[in-house]
C-alpha cells in the first residue's frame, strides 16, 4: 500500500510494505521425481548425490520418505532399486505415506536419462535453501515485533541462524594432486628465498620460529597459561615484532582490555618505560625524550585493535573478513578465548559452547587462510601440583574443554618458574627473568621447549642473547655479563646527569630480563 502526501510544491511519499501472501514456496517437484527415479535405476547414482542431498531437501513429503529409504539402503550396503525401496518403506511403515508401490513405479518410468543427475540434485538443494531462508526470515520478523526481546540478542541469533544455513551449502570437491603439488613447491621456493628460512609468519622469537617455521596459514594456535604468566605481554611483544619489525599486518581482538590500555602496554613495551610511569605520566626529562623518540616506531604500524567486549564468533567472523579484505591482515590474535561467546547457537553447557568457539576459530582460519592465535586460560590443576616439574603446564590443564586441544594445530604454554619461587633449575642454573615457552602440541612439526627473556617492568618478552642458542647456560652468566640493556642505559647517561643514587641502583639491582 502506498500513501501520498502533498504540501505546496513538495511531494512526500510514505511507503508501507505489506508482506506478500499467497505465494507458492520454491520447489521443483518434477525434478525431485526425476532424481528419485534415477536413483532407483542407476546402480552408482546415490554416490553422485550423497554429499548434495538430504531427506529434508525434498519439498514433497512422499519424496522425503522415499529418499530416506534410499539412504538407509545405501548405508547398509544393500542394492537400491524399486523393489528394495518398497520393501524398506514397508519395514518403516511408511509405504502408504510415500504413495504406495504404484507411485514408486511411476517414478522410475518417468526417467529419460541420468546424465544430469548432479545438476538436478543441486537445483533441489537450492530450492531447499530458499525455503529455509523464507522460514528463517519469517521467524526473525515475528520476533522483531516482540518488544520484550533484546534486539542485540535477536541480531546475534539471526546471524547464527544465517551462518548455519550458509554452512549447509559449502561443499569443497576433491582435486587432482598436481595443482596441490605445484602450490606446495611454490611455498617451498618462497621459504628458500627468505634469509631465515621460514615458511610462515615470523613471531620475532628466533628459537620459537625454529620449531614452528613461523605461524602457518590456516592454523589455529593456542597460547595458554595461568593468570600472571604474561599471556597478553607475550602476544603484544609478538604483535610488535610482526608489525613494527617485519611490517606484517596484524589484527588484535581484546576482550579483556580497552584499546587504550593495549596501546599503553605497547608503548611500555617499545619505549621500555615502567607501566606505572606511563599511567601516572610522572616521567623524568630523559624518559620524555625516550618516549618521544621510541614511540615513533608505533606510528603507522599495521596493527588493528578491536576491543569489543563479549565478542561472539559470528561478530568475529564478520570483522575478520572485512579486515582481511580491506587491510590484508596476515594474522589474527584473540585475547582471550574463554571471554568469547557463541550467542544464537544451541549448547547445553559452557564446555559445549567453548567447543563451538574453538571449532569456529579453526574453520575461520581455514576460510581466511591465515593463522589465528587465541589465548586461553589453564585450570587450577597447576596450582595443586608440587615441585618444579609439577608446576609445568600440561595439555590436560586446558580449561573448560578438551575440544581446544583437539581443534588446535598447535598448543603452546607459557611457564615462568620464578613466579612460583623457583629461581634455579636442578643443575643450579639461574632462572630469574626467564620464561619457558612449551610447544606441547604441533600437528605439523616437532614439539619442544625454548626460553625467552622476560622484562617484568616493561611487560615484554625478548630473545635470549645467547650466541650458542643455549638460553639456560647463558642465563647462568646473565648477571655477570654486560647486556644490551646496560649498554642502552649507558647511552642515556648524558641525559641522567650526575644522579649517583640512580647509577648505584643500576650496579646493585640490574634490570630483570
Amino acid at each position: 500500500m502506498i500513501t501520498e502526501k502533498r504540501t505546496g510544491r513538495k511531494k512526500n511519499i510514505e511507503t508501507i510494505v505489506i508482506p506478500e501472501i499467497g505465494k507458492v514456496q520454491p520447489q521443483a517437484l518434477e525434478i525431485e521425481k526425476v532424481v528419485l527415479g534415477a536413483l532407483m535405476l542407476e546402480k552408482d547414482a546415490y554416490s553422485t548425490v550423497s554429499e548434495i542431498l538430504r531427506p529434508e531437501c525434498f519439498y514433497d513429503k512422499r519424496h522425503e520418505l522415499i529418499f530416506e529409504a534410499i539412504v538407509n539402503l545405501a548405508l547398509s550396503g544393500r542394492p537400491i532399486d524399486m523393489l528394495t525401496v518398497t520393501e524398506q518403506l514397508k519395514k518403516s511403515s511408511n509405504l502408504k505415506m510415500a504413495g504406495d508401490m504404484l507411485y514408486i513405479s511411476e517414478l522410475t518410468n518417468n526417467v529419460a536419462s541420468t546424465a544430469h543427475l548432479e545438476y538436478h540434485a543441486k537445483i533441489i538443494t537450492q530450492k531447499f535453501l530458499a525455503r529455509e531462508l523464507i522460514r528463517f526470515s519469517g521467524l526473525i520478523q515475528g520476533k522483531a515485533f516482540d518488544e520484550t526481546l533484546d534486539i542485540e540478542d535477536l541480531m546475534q541469533e539471526a546471524e547464527a541462524r544465517l551462518f548455519e544455513i550458509s554452512q549447509r551449502n559449502i561443499k569443497k570437491d576433491a582435486v587432482q594432486i598436481n595443482p596441490v603439488i605445484n602450490e606446495a613447491i611454490h611455498n617451498i621456493q618462497k621459504a628458500a628465498k627468505r634469509k631465515e628460512g621460514l615458511s610462515g609468519i615470523s613471531s620475532g622469537f628466533v628459537d620459537l620460529d625454529k620449531i614452528t617455521s613461523g605461524w602457518q596459514n590456516s592454523d589455529l594456535i593456542i597460547i595458554a597459561a595461568r593468570p600472571a604468566m604474561g599471556k597478553t605481554a607475550f602476544v603484544l611483544s609478538m604483535a610488535k615484532n610482526m608489525a613494527v619489525n617485519f611490517k606484517t599486518p596484524v589484527a588484535l581482538f581484546s576482550l579483556e582490555m580497552s584499546n587504550v590500555q593495549l596501546v599503553n602496554r605497547l608503548i611500555t613495551n617499545v619505549c621500555e618505560l615502567s607501566g606505572d610511569k606511563i599511567k601516572s605520566g610522572r616521567l623524568e626529562v630523559y624518559e620524555w625524550e625516550q618516549l618521544d623518540h621510541k614511540v615513533t616506531e608505533l606510528y603507522d604500524a599495521p596493527v588493528y585493535v578491536d576491543d569489543t567486549p563479549s565478542l561472539s564468533v559470528f561478530e568475529l567472523r564478520t570483522k575478520a573478513r572485512r579486515l582481511v579484505r580491506e587491510h590484508d591482515i596476515k594474522c589474527i590474535i584473540i585475547d582471550y578465548l574463554q571471554l568469547m561467546n557463541a550467542s544464537g547457537m544451541a549448547y547445553g553447557s559452557r564446555e559445549q559452547e567453548v567447543s563451538i568457539i574453538s571449532r569456529s576459530l579453526k574453520g575461520l582460519a581455514k576460510e581466511l587462510n591465515i593463522p589465528i592465535i587465541a589465548l586461553s586460560q589453564l585450570n587450577r590443576g597447576v596450582e595443586a601440583r608440587t615441585g618444579a616439574e609439577g608446576k609445568r603446564p600440561q595439555l590436560s590443564d586446558l580449561r573448560e574443554s578438551g575440544a581446544i586441544e583437539q581443534d588446535a594445530d598447535m598448543v603452546c604454554f607459557i611457564h615462568r618458574p620464578e613466579y612460583y619461587g623457583i629461581k634455579e633449575d636442578s643443575e643450579g642454573r639461574d632462572l630469574r627473568g626467564l620464561a619457558e615457552i612449551i610447544v606441547a602440541k604441533h600437528r605439523n612439526g616437532a614439539v619442544g621447549d625454548i626460553w625467552l627473556a622476560f622484562k617484568h617492568n616493561f611487560v615484554k618478552f625478548e630473545n635470549c642473547n645467547d650466541p650458542n642458542n643455549n638460553s639456560r647456560e647463558f642465563t647462568s652468566k646473565m648477571n655477570n655479563v654486560p647486556d644490551d640493556n646496560h649498554t642502552a642505559t649507558q647511552t642515556m647517561m648524558p641525559a641522567i646527569g650526575n644522579n649517583e643514587d640512580f647509577i648505584r641502583q643500576l650496579n646493585t639491582d640490574p634490570l630483570p630480563f
